[in-house]
């Protein structure tokens, strides 16, 4: 395209923009947080597969050295130079690794845009869609129950503790919950690990032995069971920062004057907190619980390792091991993207819930 067809295309978006942002400006934040979205996405993929080739390693020796290992039963070790230089160019050729990293970038995101093709793993040569497809069920289900039980519990306690301020309840709450917010949460996956082993009451693993099909009704108590610790580690280490957050922000809005105004006109007291205060407290919490999330799926990848859990964490550290650049470019943006689309949605959510936003001009 000629440079002034880029100009004038550039121009005609935005227009569009213009327009969109005039006559609906909540669609036109949207749009443009969209964007933004799509940006950051294509920058960090660039930035990975600079990344991948910058590290140390070879993934065509891997490649090679299984295929030997499997064609000499196991003599791989003593045929590594028995692989000639020719041998691992022509086989980086066909893999597409003797180009330049942004080539093979550009090339994954044509094949991933218009073909709906994240490419195959070049180690176990699976799709990658598949090995992630297997995978993601398992960290969503273990981080969404986190989130749900971690606000649930820091909402309840965060407003009870905040009624009971300057107590010795409050304090003592108030101290653990500092405590478990500074507490590094791989020493305290490591504790509850040791804590399993030591009394048997709990599995060291955090995955039935056995898959769902077989029986559907035990797996769900064997699952329960596993899953318990993993999800008491997740909870203990997101609940301290959203309980204080939670009772400081009820704090601040029962020191508001129209609180005051509230109680002065015989408002009753559960009214005063739920139907007032409480509402303003949720401002923050959307704000925040996107950060909570992403917290929650890096924090997955720890947990999903020590307590060998098969979930996406660990299938992309193990491509990271293995320098798998298509299973941890698919894992990385999956990852990511789930996270971006989560601050737009928490975005989105505090514009309807706080009619005090706006988006456009006065």
């Amino acid at each position: 395209m000629k440079r002034g067809g880029v100009a004038g295309a550039a121009a005609y978006i935005a227009g569009l923009l213009y327009l969109l942002r005039r006559k609906a400006p909540l669609a036109s934040y949207i749009a443009g947080r969209l964007l933004t979205m799509v940006v950051m996405l294509f920058i960090l993929g660039l930035a990975v597969f600079g990344l991948m080739e910058l590290a140390p390693g070879d993934i065509v020796d891997q490649i090679m050295l299984q295929q030997l290992f499997s064609e000499n039963q196991g003599r791989a070790g003593q045929d590594r130079d028995a692989l000639s230089m020719e041998q691992l160019e022509a086989r980086r050729k066909s893999l597409g690794l003797d180009q330049p990293f942004y080539v093979q970038y550009f090339k994954w995101l044509n094949r991933v845009i218009v073909h709906h093709d994240l490419g195959v793993s070049l180690i176990s040569r699976a799709p990658v869609s598949f090995l992630i497809a297997s995978r993601l069920l398992n960290s969503v289900v273990l981080n969404l129950i986190s989130l749900v039980l971690i606000t649930f519990f820091s909402f309840l306690l965060g407003v009870y503790f905040s009624t009971k301020a300057g107590t010795a309840a409050d304090l003592a709450v108030t101290f653990f919950a500092l405590v478990l917010h500074a507490f590094p949460g791989i020493l305290l996956l490591i504790l509850l690990q040791l804590f399993a082993s030591a009394t048997g009451a709990f599995p060291v693993t955090a995955y039935p032995s056995f898959p769902f099909s077989q029986a559907p009704g035990r797996f769900v108590f064997s699952y329960m069971h596993h899953i318990f610790l993993p999800l008491l580690a997740a909870f203990l280490g997101g609940i301290g920062g959203t309980l204080r957050m939670i009772r400081a922000t009820m704090l601040d809005q029962l020191g508001q004057p129209y609180i005051t105004s509230l109680r002065s006109r015989g408002i009753a007291e559960w009214r005063v907190y739920f139907s007032h205060a409480f509402r303003n407290t949720l401002n923050p919490y959307i704000t925040g619980s996107a950060n909570l999330l992403a917290s929650l799926f890096s924090g997955s990848l720890i947990l999903e390792i020590i307590f060998a859990y098969p979930g996406i964490g660990r299938l992309m550290y193990e491509a990271v091991l293995q320098e798998d650049i298509n299973l941890v470019l698919s894992n990385i943006m999956f990852i990511s993207f789930l996270v971006l689309l989560g601050m737009v949605l928490a975005d989105i959510l505090l514009a309807l819930v706080d009619p005090r936003i706006r988006y456009g001009k006065e």
